[in-house]
């Protein structure tokens, strides 16, 4: 078959690789009919995740229609049409049970790798290094899904795949990020990020009941999609975000603050910022947070910081003393997608969000290399990408 596979830092290729079989009797296969390429995988193509090896194949947004189904799965058949959870989890550890799907004990075989860097172990994902448990992505025409009788949810007749594909990923992600903002009637949200999770969680955010919501980036087609969504924009690269945010509130500061950036921060002319870059590049450090740093000095007293984007390792310099003195409360996470699924299936068949919005480009695999390029550069206005097998 074809798929999308990483051959180091920078290099992406369509190549041929085996197709996927069932090796355990709760397995399944998939036809891939959509996946995309997601911010995450950015951060593999710019060579920053650790364990990654020559020859991985990409991806976790994917969904398609079964066509092999283990010999355990009673859940599948033969014909549905499904969207596939990045995380990959049991449905039976303790984590599972509590609705914690992206904390499964049983989905990453290489768990005393992960433990060595986070202590403890999270779920195994698909596309995703091998820390995380080196399982085969889904930008490829076929994928096998572990515990498919947990994961996979089916797609009800009338949706088309651009409308259900982020279910996947990055709806649950955004919707996770907003509602981890305990948001109240009048809450002011601010985001930072206008990437594809940062879209869903502006609209999240107004779903949720926010009065008013600031989303900050620098790219104009990503700040002209959050302001059509009804979010008030601002570009880091021309206003000073502290205090346009205190100029927006009052003087009191963002009721909660969404980080939908992560690692690779931009720089800006910020002591920190720069800084982040140098130690990174250097080797001195392994993540760049000024985003971070800047929502916890925004958040009001005793606010929420909610952290979505992707880290991967040890943060330098962190307000902590900003943080505990004024009373701010962190939630963050991988999402637990399975947890999400009904709850944002349901608002798409009752109209409330139409997930297609985010598309920009639409491509077959073989175009999938440059258009990782693109995506990365943020030119010809990318916002997101989906590939169609």
């Amino acid at each position: 078959m074809k798929a999308l596979v990483w051959h180091g830092k920078g290099s992406m290729r369509c190549d041929t690789v085996p197709d996927p079989k069932i090796e355990h009797p709760r397995d399944a296969i998939i036809k891939v009919t959509a996946c995309a390429i997601c911010g995450s995988d950015l951060h593999i193509y710019d060579g920053i995740i650790p364990t990654m090896q020559r020859g991985d194949v990409l991806g976790h947004e994917t969904m398609g229609e079964v066509v092999e189904v283990g010999t355990d799965n009673k859940k599948l058949k033969i014909g549905d049409r499904v969207v596939v959870p990045f995380t990959i989890s049991c449905g039976e550890c303790f984590f599972c049970r509590r609705g914690f799907f992206s904390g499964c004990e049983r989905s990453n075989p290489n768990h005393k790798m992960a433990e060595k860097l986070w202590g403890h172990s999270p779920a195994g994902l698909f596309g995703y290094s091998h820390m995380l448990g080196g399982y085969a992505g889904g930008q490829a025409e076929y994928l096998r899904v572990p515990f498919a009788d947990v994961g996979p949810i089916k797609v009800p007749e009338g949706l088309t795949d651009e409308q259900v594909l982020f279910l996947s990923d990055i709806f649950p992600t955004g919707y996770m990020a907003a509602e981890f903002c305990n948001i109240q009637p009048g809450d002011t949200i601010a985001i930072w990020g206008c990437g594809p999770v940062g879209q869903f969680a502006i609209r999240s955010a107004f779903l949720l009941g926010a009065e008013q919501v600031i989303a900050i980036d620098s790219v104009p087609e990503r700040l002209l999609m959050a302001r059509e969504a009804g979010a008030l924009t601002l570009d880091f690269t021309y206003e000073d975000i502290y205090d346009r945010i205190q100029d927006l509130t009052n003087d009191r500061g963002a009721d909660a603050c969404i980080d939908a950036v992560g690692t690779e921060a931009e720089a800006t002319t910020s002591f920190d910022s720069m800084l982040d870059r140098i130690k990174v590049a250097t080797f001195m450090g392994t993540d760049r947070p000024h985003v971070l740093r800047q929502a916890i000095h925004c958040c009001r007293n005793f606010g929420t910081v909610s952290i979505v984007g992707v880290y991967g390792g040890l943060l330098d310099k962190m307000p902590m003393g900003s943080a505990v003195n004024r009373g701010l409360t962190f939630r963050m996470a991988q999402t637990p997608v399975q947890h999400y699924l009904p709850i944002l299936m349901e608002r798409i068949l009752n109209g409330e969000i139409d997930p297609s919005f985010v598309i920009t480009h639409r491509a077959s695999l073989q175009d999938g290399p440059d258009l990782y390029k693109t995506f990365r550069d943020k030119k010809d206005g990318c916002i997101k990408v989906v590939l169609k097998p």
